[in-house]
């Protein structure tokens, strides 16, 4: 029996280990088959943009993230109208709508109204028919020439802030910050004092 107050041994040793390896042998193989995808799918929905519809500028929620800006769902019906396009028809040009999502701001609805109708001047529509074309549909000057984006379509840029240089003068050299805090902190504490 061992002496002194030690953990009992009990140790776990015939466990098998060969049986629980995770091998990632299949990797390189799983890379080049999602590529040969992604490029039968660029085929297929030829000639969408391959990301899939136009993503609105969206806020992210809570006090944490509120700064900044990312895609979002889809674009509500508020800003649709204002870019004056129907609901039914902006999926079927490829612009995302969410019917939940309401506008709390201007300045972003305003933005995302200049998104569609950015998008709405750059766009090409094929027609459903090549001999019958609709109004709507593009001149076939245009059709001849078009060309699938590849990647994402108008992405999120975020503004850098810009830094502004100031020359150092003899007055801030001469200002003591740790004393103005020490005589600020006491004012504080003796507020309201007599």
């Amino acid at each position: 029996m061992t002496k002194h107050n030690n953990v009992v041994p009990n140790g776990h040793f015939k466990k098998h280990w060969q049986n629980h390896v995770k091998t990632w042998f299949n990797q390189p193989a799983r890379k080049t088959s999602r590529r040969i995808a992604r490029q039968k799918k660029a085929v297929k929905i030829f000639p969408r943009p391959t990301a899939g519809p136009l993503r609105p500028l969206v806020h992210g929620q809570t006090l944490k993230y509120n700064m900044k800006v990312r895609a979002g769902r889809g674009f509500s019906l508020e800003e649709l109208k204002a870019a004056g396009i129907p609901k039914k028809l902006a999926p079927t040009i490829g612009i995302s709508v969410d019917h939940r999502r309401k506008n709390r701001s201007l300045e972003s609805l305003q933005a995302n109204v200049q998104r569609l109708k950015t998008y709405k001047a750059k766009l090409v529509v094929f027609p459903r028919r090549a001999c019958k074309a609709k109004a709507g549909d593009s001149t076939p000057e245009e059709l001849a020439t078009a060309t699938q984006v590849q990647g994402q379509y108008m992405p999120v840029v975020l503004e850098k802030p810009t830094v502004e240089l100031v020359k150092i003068t003899d007055e801030m050299k001469s200002f003591k910050a740790y004393n103005k805090l020490r005589v600020e902190h006491t004012n504080e504490r003796h507020v309201g004092g007599c």
